[in-house]
């Protein structure tokens, strides 16, 4: 198989894991920077511009989408592009902007009974005594929109802190959500790495002291962790409300059951991989094998 991994940078641990474990399967991958292509759309057969190559349907049997945080819109427009040539693209352009947006994807998993931390979101700073009270109050989470790894995740600890913060976003009109605080998480979260509707590895990570966020990127550790039926069954159930064939998905332990924090589009393999030992390039590499077929995109390229 010819594989497109798009990615910015071919060094980077996760994307170098799954060009090796395409090759040690015999495939045939490449390493494509979506930000520097370019579409043609205005030809009965669509194509995509790398440096002076033209890939058109065909060219590539899958691609795996490695789409940063920064580059959502003209990342998600190429693979969109490669679902309108009838190219299998394991994660969807829909399945990932929904992702990405905290507000739709926390509309979403709410919809379908997924358990979430309690979650408000206002445009007025006349509001702000109303966000408070619906989370339960101070000690509460803010977040930015489009904050990723951790980035633009505020704790405030008291009401008045809360009211500044959530004042001092809205002034410079930033959209945030706030979130109740799980305070029974004790600093850690669990993260589920999900391909094809199953839990293939999880690792439980744990906050530095001093730090509230557990993220790999913050500086938290990381390690092996067993889940519950119900967790691995509210991992799954929250990939498939985001539409994500290979996805991250990250949840907390409280007293009423596991919390979604957040389900990521683009997971990173290091922590995972390094915790649990287990070979988890390999398993995405093994369901573009399976799935592989033109045209078998569910979009083409809508929506």
């Amino acid at each position: 198989m010819k594989i497109a991994i798009l990615s910015r940078n071919p060094k980077l641990y996760s994307t170098a894991r799954l060009v090796q474990a395409a090759k040690d399967r015999g495939h045939e991958p490449r390493v494509i920077d979506h930000v520097r292509c370019f579409m043609d759309m205005g030809t009965d057969n669509p194509s995509v511009h790398y440096k002076d190559e033209e890939f058109v349907a065909g060219d590539f049997d899958a691609v795996i989408p490695r789409i940063g945080a920064s580059v959502s819109f003209y990342g998600t427009a190429v693979v969109r592009q490669f679902e309108m040539m009838g190219t299998y693209c394991i994660n969807e352009s829909v399945a990932i902007s929904r992702s990405r947006d905290k507000l739709r994807s926390t509309q979403l998993l709410s919809r379908k009974g997924v358990g979430i931390p309690v979650t408000a979101f206002a445009n007025s700073p006349d509001d702000v005594g109303g966000l408070i009270r619906e989370v339960g109050g101070a000690p509460l989470v803010i977040k930015l929109l489009e904050g990723t790894q951790g980035i633009g995740v505020v704790l405030a600890e008291t009401k008045k802190a809360a009211e500044s913060v959530i004042q001092a976003f809205m002034g410079v009109n930033s959209n945030i959500l706030i979130q109740e605080f799980i305070k029974e998480a004790g600093g850690s979260d669990i993260r589920c790495l999900v391909v094809n509707g199953k839990v293939i590895a999880a690792m439980q990570r744990t906050a530095q002291e001093g730090e509230f966020r557990s993220n790999i990127h913050r500086g938290g550790s990381a390690q092996l962790v067993k889940l519950t039926p119900k967790e691995r069954a509210t991992a799954v159930k929250a990939a498939n409300v985001m539409g994500l064939n290979v996805c991250g998905v990250d949840l907390l332990r409280s007293d009423r059951g596991p919390l979604v924090m957040e389900v990521n589009s683009s997971p990173g393999l290091r922590g995972i991989e390094e915790a649990t030992k287990k070979d988890v390039a390999g398993r995405i590499i093994d369901s573009s094998e399976a799935n592989a077929k033109p045209n078998k995109t569910k979009t083409r390229g809508k929506g």
